[in-house]
């Protein structure tokens, strides 16, 4: 039994370090304020403003309609929706419409191969690239805030990614999902000097610096991280716009959520593989941001966190050891406090005993999302909308 009480609290004390980690970015976040838009921009820049679609006939269309009512001025910003494996009158209504339409069919569908494609066929000249979801809906002024960003010398500027749906328990929580990130990933690294976290929508960039690192980029699934990897190695910094609002149609079921999960987790595995080496000598180097990344890939899905340390916290009831309670429970109550922190007042209100309930749930979900990531590698793994 001691050796077994040993192994248990060393590995408290690793989750004792990422515990810690997401606490002080979660602090940092509310002491300081995040990067807003009052300000007048300089310069005018031309926006291409990229939907690709893949088998997302119910929500491409209504998201093409609503990417042309922007404030900025319409000369300077085109919508290019990529088609790929669209229904045909779903392409026919989308050429329609005063957008870029390019239809596309691929062997192995990628994100990456439909940006690729598409900006390949483009002839005019754009200052940014502005990458959207399929579901995805712009705030009328979402343009109008990266442009006067860019004015700051940035080339990679992220936006507020939120919830455009609670209407289910798994909406609820997928939606509270997001916003810690943004709090801790996104507004409390910003806070400490450190780039934002790329959510793989609602991202700007300098258009030619896209390109290039695009032409690099073939993956099957989590592009966005592999384009995270690869600019912070780089040393480019992320900046993020927390009143730049992007809305995000969030999983109403549990299948979906493990679906999609199972993409994100295999690709966190992917790139912590392939880059975990070079962030360790580019920390010496001075690289932190890139060091920062290749840490975050080590870090646990928030929910298998939690629940790791409720087992444990349960366990040290029956413990007579006073250090292994104390990690256990301190590290509970320190995770729990960090997520109340980093939760908006108005997802606060919407929880009931009916997402509590559905937490274990998700867990056991996340079990099998990690246990079946080896799916993700082989090919793309698409969550539908139902909007």
């Amino acid at each position: 039994m001691g050796i077994i009480l040993n192994l248990a609290i060393l590995f408290l004390i690793l989750l004792g370090i990422f515990t810690l980690y997401l606490l002080v970015f979660a602090i940092a976040g509310k002491v300081t304020s995040a990067n807003t838009t009052n300000r007048t921009p300089k310069t005018q820049r031309k926006f291409a403003v990229f939907l690709p679609s893949y088998k997302e006939d119910k929500v491409i269309l209504e998201s093409a309609k609503r990417a042309l009512i922007q404030d900025y001025p319409k000369a300077l910003f085109d919508v290019i929706v990529i088609a790929d494996s669209l229904k045909p009158e779903t392409v026919a209504q989308l050429r329609e419409l005063p957008i870029t339409t390019y239809e596309v069919t691929f062997e192995t569908s990628t994100k990456a191969k439909a940006l690729n494609y598409a900006m390949s066929q483009l002839t005019e000249q754009y200052d940014i690239a502005l990458i959207l979801d399929a579901d995805n809906i712009m705030a009328t002024d979402f343009i109008t805030k990266l442009n006067a960003t860019f004015d700051l010398g940035y080339q990679v500027v992220q936006g507020h990614r939120t919830a455009k749906n609670t209407n289910s328990p798994t909406a609820i929580l997928d939606a509270i999902s997001e916003e810690i990130n943004n709090h801790i990933l996104r507004k409390g690294h910003r806070a400490l000097g450190l780039s934002s976290a790329l959510i793989g929508s609602g991202m700007a960039f300098d258009y030619a610096l896209f390109v290039d690192v695009m032409s690099e980029i073939n993956a099957i699934g989590g592009f966005d991280k592999e384009l995270e990897m690869r600019l912070l190695k780089r040393g480019i910094v992320f900046d993020y716009i927390e009143d730049a609002f992007v809305y995000d149609e969030k999983v109403q079921n549990a299948e979906v959520f493990e679906k999609q999960r199972t993409r994100w987790i295999a690709a966190q595995f992917k790139y912590l593989k392939q880059n975990f080496a070079s962030g360790v000598v580019h920390l010496f180097k001075g690289n932190i941001d890139y060091a920062n990344k290749v840490f975050q890939a080590l870090l646990p899905p928030r929910i298998i966190l939690l629940g790791m340390l409720m087992f444990f916290a349960f366990v040290s009831i029956f413990s007579g050891d006073f250090n292994f309670k104390v990690l256990a429970w301190g590290q509970l109550v320190t995770l729990l406090f960090t997520f109340y922190i980093s939760t908006p007042d108005f997802l606060k209100r919407l929880i009931t005993w009916k997402e509590i309930m559905l937490l274990p749930s998700l867990f056991f979900r996340f079990i099998r999302a990690i246990l079946k990531m080896g799916e993700a590698k082989k090919k793309f793994l698409h969550t539908p909308h139902d909007s």
